[in-house]
């Protein structure tokens, strides 16, 4: 694996680095690897995760053929919409 620092930019790199860890299952394998795991919680955790890409599979094939709505488009900012100035509740 190879990432190129530029211009001495470390956090870039870094951030860069993890982007592709994350993305290759590294960290996640990690994380697994840390405690011992019983092979039947092992056999239970895979056919878990199988089942979870072959739903996913299916919907994204469903959506595809047009039986399931589009996700919803999310936007890329942060939180949802700007809130307004709290109001001042007065009691007489």
């Amino acid at each position: 694996m190879l990432i190129l620092v530029r211009e001495n930019n470390i956090e870039q790199a870094l951030k860069a680095l993890k982007r592709k860890l994350a993305r290759e299952g590294v960290l996640r394998e990690l994380k697994l690897r840390r405690a011992y795991e019983k092979p039947s919680e092992r056999k239970v955790r895979e056919k878990a995760e199988a089942v979870r890409r072959a739903r996913k599979l299916a919907r994204k094939q469903a959506q595809r053929e047009g039986l399931l709505p589009a996700p919803k488009a999310q936007s890329r900012g942060r939180g949802g919409p700007p809130r307004s100035a709290p109001s001042t509740v007065t009691r007489t």
